[in-house]
């Protein structure tokens, strides 16, 4: 009678995840970095290597925990279909819960603006601010953004047909209008006439604004890491999970800016 030997079967499609130390390494360097980053709002000394420090030790954590991600999909066949449909729909509801983020922001906005206070003399923007012309700089930065959506967009049905070259040109393409969209956002708040300590219209300006100028930078890192698995051959044309991740992400932050230019530049001005 034969005896078989099922200590290396697995009887679902899940994939149950080694222990790591990386999520907890993670977490210690963002209490790390939020402790450094109030401490430096109240000028603490030191505070600002102490800054430095914890956002390079919280990208180093990072990095090495999506390495070991990357392995455990490309090279040791881990994403399974089953899992790839959890992973999609785990980052579907983290871009979820950011739109609802901006959505209080908007929310705050629109409660300010729709009946200004007695404080702000009842009138918005406040009288002395001289609000950003939305026709001139925030008006290229919105077709430099959409573009973007669409070179990122042509990149990622460049990977759906198998075509390498097209979907590295694409993504190129995608971080440079990034990268220069970035750089207008901060031209144009050098040379704003207002700080964010100027009334609740300066508040909801540069917390909206800033806030989605960070999340370009994310989603531009994002990107970034997708072009390189793109490069090192890790993307196919039926499984490129992290790359259609960062796509949807972008796609987010090109409609979030579309209404920060019609709400907040145009309407709001």
């Amino acid at each position: 009678m034969t005896n078989y030997t099922r200590s290396n079967f697995q009887a679902h499609p899940f994939h149950l995840v080694s222990p790591s130390l990386w999520p907890l390494f993670t977490c210690i360097t963002l209490l790390n970095l939020t402790t450094s980053g109030v401490l430096n709002m109240h000028l603490f000394n030191s505070s600002v290597s102490n800054l430095f420090m914890a956002l390079l030790s919280l990208v180093l954590c990072m990095s090495l925990w999506f390495r070991d991600i990357i392995s455990e999909g490309t090279y040791i066949g881990n994403h399974t279909l089953a899992v790839q449909r959890g992973l999609n729909m785990g980052v579907a509801l983290f871009i979820v819960s950011e739109g609802l983020f901006f959505l209080a922001i908007f929310w705050a906005f629109f409660h300010s603006s729709l009946s200004p206070t007695i404080e702000m003399g009842a009138h918005w923007p406040p009288m002395g601010i001289e609000a950003i012309n939305p026709f001139e700089l925030p008006l290229l930065n919105t077709v430099i953004l959409l573009s973007s959506g669409v070179t990122v967009t042509y990149a990622h049905h460049s990977v759906i047909r198998g075509d390498r070259s097209g979907a590295l040109y694409g993504l190129i393409f995608t971080v440079i209008l990034a990268l220069i969209f970035t750089g207008y956002q901060g031209v144009e708040y050098s040379y704003s006439s207002f700080t964010i300590s100027d009334s609740t219209f300066a508040s909801c300006f540069y917390f909206g604004t800033g806030f989605h100028g960070l999340h370009v930078m994310i989603g531009t890192a994002f990107i970034a890491v997708g072009l390189w698995r793109v490069n090192a051959y890790h993307s196919t044309d039926n499984h490129h999970l992290g790359l259609e991740s960062s796509i949807l992400y972008w796609h987010f932050v090109d409609i979030v800016w579309l209404f920060l230019f019609i709400s907040v530049y145009y309407w709001g001005c």
